[in-house]
């Protein structure tokens, strides 16, 4: 990580930090929902890491301890979730080092992380990052609102079409 990156766990005053940051950066989210999400931090239902470029908010990402995803919830698989890098901070390493992060901790407790994927163009480059991460698909297929896309069946292309994927702590780790 270089001089100018800081990757720590979100605060209570991060919050405002949050919504105006994304706002600017056209990535909005209601302001109710990261509210929630700093709430969720206190009861331990989510972990949301923030980064920080030169002082200034570049991006976040939450581990869920209970997925919504019925196949990560039954096996006890946490969930990397909404992962947001502010477009003019992209290429940085910011996107790696909060994954990193984000890793050492979901691998350190289970030993086993997921992550879903949506299929549209929107997420050709989170597609990539998490291939070349070592994330491989759970074997389980498309899903629709986390549901299997059973064959011959049409779905809607958009961000409720999604593959899930694993990644497990090295042998070596």
């Amino acid at each position: 990580m270089n001089d100018l990156m800081q990757i720590r766990q979100m605060i209570q005053s991060d919050v405002e930090l949050v919504f105006q940051a994304l706002e600017a950066h056209g990535i909005g989210k209601p302001l109710e929902y990261i509210k929630r999400c700093w709430e969720q931090n206190i009861t331990g239902e989510r972990i949301t890491l923030i980064a920080l470029y030169d002082s200034h908010f570049a991006g976040w990402l939450h581990l869920l301890s209970k997925s919504s995803y019925p196949y990560f919830a039954e096996q006890a698989i946490p969930e990397i979730n909404n992962f947001d890098v502010v477009p003019t901070l992209r290429r940085r390493g910011i996107g790696n080092a909060l994954m990193d992060a984000v890793e050492q901790i979901a691998l350190d407790k289970h030993g086993i992380v997921g992550i879903g994927v949506g299929l549209f163009y929107d997420y050709g480059n989170a597609q990539r990052l998490y291939a070349k991460r070592g994330y491989i698909p759970d074997g389980r297929g498309v899903m629709y609102e986390d549901k299997q896309a059973e064959p011959g069946s049409y779905v809607r292309v958009g961000h409720d079409l999604v593959l899930y994927l694993t990644k497990e702590r090295a042998e070596s780790d």
